[in-house]
Parts: C-alpha cells; sequence; structure tokens
C-alpha cells in the first residue's frame, strides 16, 4: 500500500434546522389484557344458532311448497285428462249421425219431402206428406265410427240408473255393456 494517507472526504453538510435527535426509552410495559367478557361470547353464538335455525326453517318452508306444487301440477294433469275425455265424448255425441240414431231410437223418423214456409208472404213451398218409418230410413250417409256399438234406445247411458222395467234386463241383474265398453258406458275410440 501507500504510505500516503487517505484522505477522508469531510462530512456533507445539512442545510435547514437540525433535527433533534431521539432519545431511546425503554417501552411501557404492557397493562394486563381483561379477559374477554362471557357476554360477548354468549351474543355471538347466540347470533350463529338464530342464523342456523332461520335457515332450517327456511329450507323446511321450501321443501314444503315443492311438495305441494308437485301435488298440484298431478291434480292439474289429472284433471286436463278429464277434460280432454269429456270433449271427445262431447264431441262424439254432438255428431249429427249420433243425433240422428238417437231420434230414431226415440221414435222419430226422417221426412224425406221437406216443406219450407216462406215468411215474407206466408207462402207454403213444397206439398206436404206424412213421413214413413223404415228401418233403414235415417241411415246416415256419413258413417261415424264412433258411435257404432252405442246403444240408442231403450238402454240406459253410463252414469244413469235404469228405470224399471227396462227391456232385456232381469230385475236385480246389472245391464248389460254393448261389446267394446269396458264399464257400460261410451265406447273410447282407437288411437295410434
Amino acid at each position: 500500500m501507500s504510505a500516503v494517507q487517505a484522505q477522508s472526504l469531510p462530512a456533507p453538510r445539512r442545510v435547514g434546522p437540525e433535527r433533534p435527535q431521539r432519545r431511546l426509552r425503554p417501552a411501557p410495559e404492557r397493562a394486563a389484557r381483561s379477559k374477554p367478557r362471557l357476554a360477548y361470547a354468549v351474543i355471538a353464538l347466540g347470533g350463529v344458532a338464530v342464523i342456523i335455525v332461520a335457515q332450517l326453517l327456511l329450507s323446511i318452508a321450501v321443501t314444503q311448497g315443492a311438495y305441494e306444487i308437485d301435488a298440484l301440477q298431478m291434480q292439474q294433469t289429472t284433471l286436463t285428462r278429464d277434460e280432454q275425455k269429456l270433449s271427445e265424448d262431447l264431441d262424439r255425441v254432438e255428431s249429427p249421425q249420433f243425433l240422428a240414431t238417437k231420434a230414431e231410437g226415440l221414435g222419430m223418423v226422417p221426412n224425406s219431402n221437406p216443406v219450407y214456409l216462406r215468411l215474407s208472404d206466408g207462402a207454403v213451398l213444397g206439398q206436404p206428406t206424412a213421413a214413413e218409418g223404415g228401418a233403414g230410413a235415417s241411415a246416415p250417409l256419413v258413417p261415424n265410427a264412433l258411435i257404432d256399438g252405442v246403444p240408442f234406445g231403450g238402454q240406459p247411458q253410463a252414469g244413469e240408473t235404469p228405470s224399471e222395467g227396462t227391456p232385456g234386463q232381469v230385475e236385480g241383474a246389472a245391464p248389460e255393456t254393448p261389446a267394446g265398453t269396458p264399464d257400460g258406458g261410451l265406447p273410447t275410440p282407437a288411437t295410434h
């Protein structure tokens, strides 16, 4: 090394007011912590218990509502099916072929020679003659397969009570059911 002493640089000067130096002193001892109060713990646990019970009750109410909805949907499905069945029966009974055959079963006969009345002057158009009944007098021109085999005249329909002395029925015996009717009611059309 060299014999020349290293020159030390002078310390930089501070510009502005000098800061006072801090004195180090021991930290004060911590005061003894007080134990947590029992009331805070009870309130916290009570709050948690209330939340759990409320959630359980809400879950039970939602589940009960789901069961009620399911039961009502099943009931609606059953009622919709019944409505469709009754609508089909009504359409079948409203058909002109059914009405003509039912009227013939009650003793009415069709008139093949109709007469018309003109309302404007009261004139009668056509020659009035007595209607004649026959076995095929009211045979429908367009057959209705839905009413084939349905009793029209003296036998009661489904839901009707048989009257005394119904022809072809023994007293105390069940009414005869036509072929194709499971319970003596109206036949159900075969669908595919």
